[in-house]
């Protein structure tokens, strides 16, 4: 395996291991005797860990040196993973998914940053592209794996995961940069306003495009009374759009620029999203979805390319505004669901409408790129 193609199966891993529960909910209710709400908090339990402890660990991830943090955390990722298999008790799986998540929160920034290390400036859009996919991917085809398990014992999903994660902790890496002389700086350095306005970008977009399966969902069963299963693969749009458009959006970004490839994904996000709650028919609706998996992948690349384009503190910089974009992703249910009980369409117009107004602070305070 090369180290550039272990950097992007890297970045597979961690969207698979949160989502690979999605569709077992029902069987891990039976196995440890909860309810399936309590069940269905196991997400909570991989998700919130995994954005908290991201605030700090790319930063952290640098000064331990970001190869050996990367293969330390995919060893604990793999013994993790092994716990939740053979876990006797609820509270033991949700402490081993909490584990999951931390252990992804030091590889996902650590693995952006050394994959910008290694690629020249003008391929960054496509290269971030290609990461992106590869996240997609995992996202996409965790609920289906993880039901597929369940059919027999979900337990194998889990050691599957331990086996990946160890064979990714033993594969080479691009060799780390040489260490400057001078001191590491500060963990808050991170904090700057060029990252956290890149961070706050990802944090609505997160919330209001990437974070609403669940209400498309209800919108899929309320105003076309789908089966699960034919919610589940209508939901999939979003993610193999993202996938099939990956190479397109990171040659715009490549191309046109961050700011107006973001300004662009915005407005067509808000655009789609705002739709899917006045569409009365249902493959417009599909498409409404996947063009919004689209708008999701060109901005995300385009937030990336941004970050990650200068020197300095990469990882710490990616971390921070990784974490920003999963507790947008985590605030999402808290946000729109009481909007769209009271309003069906109201609940998509409102994180359409936030969409929108995000589009004015990019196109004037979008960071510059860093010279050479």
């Amino acid at each position: 395996m090369s180290p550039r193609l272990a950097l992007y199966l890297g970045g597979l891993l961690g969207p698979f291991g949160g989502g690979v529960v999605s569709a077992m909910l029902p069987e891990l209710s039976t196995s440890f005797g909860v309810s399936q709400g309590a069940a269905a908090s196991s997400l909570t339990a991989y998700l919130l860990p995994f954005a908290l402890v991201m605030l700090v660990s790319g930063g952290l991830g640098e000064r331990w040196g970001p190869a050996r943090s990367i293969r330390v955390a995919y060893a604990g990722y793999a013994v993790a993973a092994l716990l939740a298999a053979v876990a006797p008790w609820f509270w033991l799986f949700q402490t081993s998914r909490a584990l999951q998540g931390v252990a992804n929160a030091f590889t996902t920034p650590l693995l952006l940053a050394k994959l910008a290390a290694v690629t020249p400036k003008e391929r960054l859009g496509r290269a971030m592209g290609t990461y992106g996919a590869m996240q997609a991917i995992g996202q996409t085809t965790a609920p289906l794996v993880g039901g597929l398990a369940a059919e027999g014992a979900w337990q194998w999903a889990f050691v599957g995961l331990s086996v990946v994660a160890a064979v990714l902790a033993i594969s080479p890496l691009p060799a780390d940069s040489p260490a400057p002389a001078a001191p590491p700086p500060s963990l808050r350095s991170a904090w700057r306003a060029s990252t956290l306005l890149t961070g706050g970008v990802a944090f609505v977009v997160w919330a209001c495009s990437a974070g609403l399966p669940f209400l498309v969902s209800f919108r899929l069963d309320d105003a076309f009374a789908l089966s699960p299963g034919a919610r589940g693969l209508v939901l999939t749009a979003y993610g193999l759009a993202g996938v099939a458009g990956a190479r397109l959006t990171g040659a715009a970004v490549d191309r046109f620029g961050r700011r107006t490839a973001v300004c662009a994904g915005l407005a067509l996000a808000a655009v789609a999203i705002g739709s899917i709650g006045l569409l009365t028919w249902l493959p417009l609706v599909v498409v409404a979805w996947a063009v919004s998996g689209v708008c999701g992948q060109l901005v995300l690349v385009g937030v990336h390319a941004t970050v990650l384009s200068g020197g300095g503190r990469r990882g710490g910089d990616i971390s921070v505004v990784t974490a920003l974009r999963f507790l947008g992703m985590s605030a999402a249910p808290g946000l729109f669901t009481g909007l769209y009980r009271h309003d069906a369409a109201l609940g998509f117009l409102v994180p359409a409408a936030l969409l929108a107004l995000t589009i004015p602070v990019v196109a004037v305070w979008w960071p510059r790129p860093e010279r050479a």
